[in-house]
């Protein structure tokens, strides 16, 4: 879609609100100091007082100020990695849909794409008020996610660590993680000594083997809740517990909500299936 641009960076001397979108990030990711004219007028806009938002990997942007260092941001969860390592003085939460950090409330940003809503609410709300956000809200069909965005998130386990041991361990723990006493199966495999393994798992993943065990089996259980009409004591069993209650209270801590809500707000609609 073509945009036109109506002014010049250098002809704004003062703003109230910079929002930076989301931004194409290619094959080599984001490339630090590419455009020191553009991050040298943020600071200077934010030194006149405005607030600076960011969309997604709009972040990445703004981070370049310095001005996120030591405070809080969120970012798209498939770019948290990449960004945890460019910027590691900013505390990244993808799982949160927004987050308003600095001294005035200044620095908002959002996570996923579609959480640019949130963001023009909130603005709507705290600049022109809450009835008018809801309004808005209700006439363009929009909705807040107040569940966060941890139930969006699909767990990818860390493979670029370099142990060969662990990543061995986590190709066979992919196919095996419903069986009973997975963890003391990888270290029987492992030939390692129990306490070695363990140490070693949680360097290399940043997890413990039974962390590791529960997101792979929460995430296997989401799937079979998005796609079948399984009730939720089979799904538990399939996936390895037979308890389906304590199943349901380690669901909902991990994804936020319960598995009957995580269904209904996930499965395919019945006039998609066909």
């Amino acid at each position: 879609m073509p945009i036109e641009v109506q002014r010049a960076i250098t002809d704004i001397e003062a703003c109230d609100i910079v929002i930076v979108p989301s931004v194409l990030l290619g094959t080599s990711g984001w490339e630090k100091g590419r455009y020191p004219l553009l991050v040298d007028w943020l600071r200077r806009m934010h030194e006149g007082g405005a607030r600076l938002c960011s969309a997604c990997s709009g972040v990445f942007l703004l981070a370049e100020t310095g001005l996120y260092d030591d405070r809080e941001a969120t970012v798209h969860f498939c770019y948290a990695g990449a960004f945890a390592a460019l910027y590691p003085a900013v505390v990244i939460h993808p799982e949160r849909v927004l987050v308003i950090s600095g001294l005035r409330e200044e620095l908002v940003s959002s996570g996923a794409s579609n959480t640019w809503h949130d963001m023009v609410l909130y603005l709507i709300a705290h600049h022109a008020g809450a009835a008018l956000a809801q309004e808005v809200a209700r006439l363009f069909a929009l909705q807040w996610h107040q569940d966060g965005l941890a139930p969006y998130m699909v767990f990818q386990g860390r493979v670029d660590h370099g142990d060969g041991e662990i990543l061995g361990a986590q190709t066979w723990l992919d196919g095996h993680f419903p069986v009973s006493n997975p963890v003391e199966e990888m270290i029987k495999r492992s030939k390692l000594a129990e306490r070695t393994f363990k140490r070693r798992f949680t360097a290399a993943t940043g997890l413990t083997p039974i962390c590791y065990v529960q997101r792979l089996r929460i995430e296997d259980a989401k799937r079979r809740l998005e796609r079948t009409d399984r009730p939720v004591e089979e799904i538990s069993w399939n996936v390895g517990y037979e308890d389906a209650a304590f199943f349901r209270r380690l669901f909902k801590r991990t994804t936020g909500m319960a598995p009957g809500a995580y269904r209904k707000r996930f499965r395919i609609p019945e006039f998609a299936r066909h």
